[in-house]
């Protein structure tokens, strides 16, 4: 069995452990195991791939292997990964890891709660290791899947409307999704649906017209794609802690990989003809997004208002189609997967403690939680762009990639995405100076406990992987500037 296997099968183990757990101990231990496996497993990737682009390995994709499932139509599950999957193998890694603690005392049924964040887990790993269109999407599926459940259950509000909202939306962005790759697979004339295959053959133009819009649509909703984000918000807002953190902080990212690593590879002379409709569309939802923050009083809203803009943004930046805001719109992934995170996490602690997510209900947070205060004073400056934090690198990355298009058109857009920053920064200063920093509101203040060890484990993770990236981003960047590179190779033909 190939080593990258392992990503779908440590979840999987976790779901037989939690199946034959008897009580919340040992559940709790099934999954810490599991994460720490999988975090453990990511870093040592991380290593392997390294020392193997530096030792001048060459290839697209390390550390492939292919089965053949079933021979009647050429599907095969292959796996492979490049820079760009590794990254992202590493970000659900520390997101599943920290969700893990942030549910650490989930009610009601705890052990159906982690059988579906589990099955989660799987849809997700599985999609990053994937090199075959049908493999992909399979496991894009069994993503989308356990999000109904989730939200449902275990959500608040509005939960149920909600998760249906979600999972209508979604289920019809991966109808459009699979009629795209049907069209790549039978236009091409292939006889195999592994991505590396297909992108040396030429689909027809024509053909492309039709199937690109398709291809990209699909993955786009996920990625927040305007007009079809409207399920991001009330999804985030109702759902339990750890499913917001895991949704918006991994999720999410699907959209943009399959963008990238699907419709842009495998239909670049589409991509150029119809990009400037998808730019509008996405520059409106970099814009749109950081307005929508601004008029929100729920803590949640708030932030799922903030992923629509920080998601359109790494859509924007892939259809700058150049090498450096290709960077920026990984960065930006990680980036803003590692923030929200962090942000959804602290927001359900909060809410845990206040019973309230009304900023107007709320104050003086630093003075009986300091470090949920201090923790999300960080959050809220990785956000607006706070140099040596991860937001920073990754936008300035983006602009400057977009800045290198000179046409009107071009840079009308990128200054409209560029003033998405000052927004932000209105939105977070705003939340920050009435919750954290403003007087104390809630009557029963006194009540009121800081983050208990768990809690602070999940935070403390997060809050360092921000660090880490701001502070250190080449060592990423240089990872996958070389997996960028076939893409990009592919659009400026």
């Amino acid at each position: 069995m190939n080593f990258l296997s392992l990503f779908v099968l440590i979840p999987t183990l976790m779901m037989v452990g939690l199946f034959f757990s008897k009580s919340r101990g040992q559940m709790q231990f099934v999954m810490t195991l599991g994460a720490s496996c999988l975090m453990i497993l990511s870093g040592v990737l991380t290593y392997m791939y390294l020392t193997d682009r530096a030792a001048g390995e060459t290839a697209t994709m390390l550390y492939t292997a292919t089965t053949v499932w079933y021979p009647a139509f050429n599907i095969h599950y292959s796996v492979g990964v490049d820079g760009i999957s590794v990254a992202m193998l590493i970000l659900a890694a520390i997101i599943v890891f920290t969700g893990v603690f942030a549910s650490w005392k989930i009610d009601p049924l705890p052990k159906e709660f982690f059988l579906w964040f589990s099955l989660l887990s799987i849809g997700v790993f599985g999609f990053f290791i994937s090199v075959d269109l049908f493999t992909m999407f399979m496991f894009y599926e069994i993503a989308l899947i356990p999000m109904y459940l989730l939200i449902g259950i275990w959500g608040t509000g509005k939960k149920e409307y909600s998760a249906m909202k979600l999972t209508l939306m979604l289920m019809g962005g991966s109808a459009l999704l699979l009629v795209g790759i049907l069209g790549i697979y039978f236009g091409s004339g292939a006889t195999t649906l592994n991505i590396l295959e297909l992108a040396k053959l030429h689909i027809p133009v024509e053909l492309q017209r039709y199937f690109f819009p398709l291809t990209f649509m699909g993955f786009g909703v996920l990625g927040a794609l305007f007009p079809f984000h409207t399920w991001s918000p009330d999804g985030h807002a109702s759902a339990p802690t750890a499913v917001s953190m895991l949704h918006a902080g991994v999720l999410m990212k699907l959209g943009g990989y399959g963008c990238f690593r699907v419709a842009m590879y495998l239909m670049p002379e589409a991509a150029h003809e119809q990009a400037w409709i998808f730019l509008i569309l996405t520059g409106i939802s970099v814009v749109y997004g950081a307005f929508g923050a601004i008029h929100q009083t729920d803590l949640k809203y708030i932030n799922a208002y903030s992923s629509v803009s920080h998601c359109g943004m790494v859509l924007f930046a892939i259809l700058m189609m150049n090498e450096t805001s290709a960077t920026g719109a990984i960065l930006q992934m990680l980036s803003h997967g590692l923030m929200t995170a962090l942000f959804f996490a602290l927001i359900g602690m909060i809410y845990g403690r206040t019973h309230t997510r009304d900023i107007k209900l709320m104050g003086g947070l630093m003075k009986v939680m300091p470090f949920l205060g201090v923790s999300y004073v960080i959050a809220g400056m990785a956000s607006l762009g706070l140099p040596s934090l991860s937001g920073f690198v990754a936008e300035m990355t983006i602009f400057v990639g977009a800045f290198q298009h000179t046409d009107v058109f071009h840079r009308v857009l990128t200054i409209a995405a560029c003033a998405s920053i000052v927004i932000t920064a209105v939105y977070i200063l705003r939340v920050v100076g009435k919750i954290i920093i403003g007087p104390i509101q809630d009557k029963h203040h006194e009540e009121l406990t800081d983050a208990v060890w768990y809690e602070r484990i999940s935070v403390t993770v997060l809050i360092v992987s921000i660090f880490a990236l701001g502070s250190a981003p080449f060592w990423v960047s240089s990872m996958i500037d070389n997996s960028v590179l076939p893409v990009i190779g592919q659009l400026i033909k």
